[in-house]
């Protein structure tokens, strides 16, 4: 499953980004499909995107005055969530492809959980509230989550920097401020797997209120299941899929699933096939199978 989801993650990036020549002329793509949300997140400005991103076109949407309900931006984040969920995050999303390959860097230690984890997770969502949804209403465009968080923002800077030399002088304060954000994002994932998914992406926040009635879910056996607790155990985000199957932080990345030695967990459409336990046995039950 791994090397098969890197694929689609790379595939992915490079069909969001597929205006290559964008990257050396530092020329913004303003094709038709401009017009169309991409479900990951990707930003409208970097040289390389042939689509808009869906939380960037809420905020301006959001920010227009006089205010008109943005049916179209609404309407394509329910359709992604309905339909994938949060598996987004874990096939389709380049900034959440890039921590992993972050993560892969060797580094004195990594980190699963720490004392403030579970806290911080809660983070995400005042980012969707407060620099999504309240900002743009409140300040007539002022797309909060792009100006001041956005790492991929920051890095759609940095190549049209890199490519257009009348850029880099008109980069002040807020750019400074954005790129230490994405600095801290850069060698926190060092450490931490998919540090911004976990604490501040306020696109995972809101696909994660789908995760439950996606379409695209992870999927479980219980008849099939012996308490082994290792899918627990291989979660980089920390979930037993188990006790909390697609809980709000699953992206569906399938380790869970590659982990489970009867293959009671998987991913895949629908409801599961089978009948059996309508829960899994406790760990001494799985013992004595």
């Amino acid at each position: 499953m791994g090397k098969r989801r890197h694929g689609i993650q790379l595939a992915a990036a490079l069909l969001q980004n597929a205006n290559f020549k964008g990257f050396f002329t530092g020329r913004i793509y303003q094709g038709n499909v401009k017009n169309v949300c991409v479900p990951g997140l990707n930003c409208y400005s970097c040289p390389g995107a042939v689509g808009a991103c869906p939380l960037g076109s809420l905020q301006v949407s959001l920010g227009n005055k006089p205010f008109r309900f943005p049916y179209y931006v609404v309407g394509l984040l329910v359709f992604f969530g309905a339909l994938l969920g949060r598996s987004i995050c874990g096939f389709l999303c380049p900034v959440g492809f890039l921590q992993e390959l972050l993560h892969k860097i060797p580094f004195f230690r990594k980190i699963r959980t720490w004392k403030g984890d579970r806290a911080l997770r809660y983070l995400k969502y005042g980012v969707l509230a407060v620099f999504v949804l309240a900002l743009p209403l409140a300040l007539a465009q002022m797309p909060g989550f792009c100006k001041y968080i956005c790492p991929g923002g920051t890095i759609a800077g940095i190549f049209l920097a890199a490519a257009d030399e009348s850029i880099p002088p008109l980069l002040g304060g807020l750019f400074t401020w954005k790129a230490v954000v994405l600095a801290a994002v850069v060698i926190v994932s060092l450490v931490i797997w998919r540090p911004f998914c976990k604490y501040l992406c306020p696109l995972g926040a809101l696909y994660g209120f789908f995760n439950r009635i996606s379409l695209h879910r992870l999927r479980l056996r219980p008849e099939l299941c012996v308490g082994c607790a290792r899918c627990a155990r291989a979660c980089r985000m920390c979930v037993d899929p188990v006790k909390n199957l697609n809980s709000a932080e699953c992206i569906r990345c399938g380790d869970c699933a590659a982990a489970c030695p009867t293959g009671a967990l998987d991913l895949g459409w629908g409801e599961a096939k089978g009948r059996g336990r309508t829960q899994a046995p406790d760990a001494g039950e799985g013992a004595n199978v």
